[in-house]
């Protein structure tokens, strides 16, 4: 599917801006994990964009993401798409994590909204965020106490790639960005 169908599906679904900007962070993240990894962007970056689209609807396991799936398989994705998204997902234990596709997703999901987070607090937005800081942050239980720490930490594993580096990668993804997800300089 074209992107521009990939977007209107998540604006018809989800009205809360930032959960579509969560989604965006999340597309840019998985699509550069992609380019890296030679893998194909489009469809890598379909499966960060739409993981979440059913959530606004349908915010309790299992509905999320089973609800979403059943509407990608009716609009013609393909299972491996769905797949990944479904994956996401710890409580569906019947879709384990197999591919590098759907173990970037799992990654990259959790760390997004931290990293967001994380930006939404420093003036300088993005600009200048490191791993160091993000890292200080995640011992900060308080501190956007909904994303799940563990998630974070078992992503990068489960992905093997060192935590810092995968933290500075994503933040690298989301900077160009920056304008879609709210994370412009503020001016003082």
């Amino acid at each position: 599917m074209p992107r521009d169908a990939d977007l209107a599906l998540v604006r018809e679904y989800t009205k809360n801006e930032n959960l579509v900007r969560h989604m965006l962070a999340v597309e840019a993240a998985v699509r550069a994990y992609a380019r890296r990894w030679g893998e194909d962007e489009d469809k890598w970056a379909t499966v960060g964009l739409l993981h979440d689209f059913d959530y606004e609807r349908w915010p309790n396991p299992p509905d999320h993401p089973l609800q979403g799936a059943a509407i990608l398989k009716q609009r013609g994705y393909p299972d491996d798409v769905i797949y990944a998204i479904k994956s996401h997902a710890d409580y569906l234990t019947d879709f384990p994590r197999v591919s590098r596709l759907d173990k970037t997703l799992y990654a990259c999901d959790e760390l997004c909204g931290f990293i967001t987070a994380c930006a939404l607090v420093r003036p300088t937005r993005l600009e200048g965020l490191e791993a160091k800081s993000v890292k200080k942050k995640l011992k900060q239980v308080s501190f956007a106490a909904n994303i799940n720490r563990d998630d974070v930490t078992r992503g990068a594993a489960d992905l093997g790639v060192d935590l810092d580096e995968h933290i500075n990668f994503c933040i690298a993804a989301l900077q160009p960005i920056a304008a879609e997800l709210g994370l412009l300089v503020v001016p003082p």
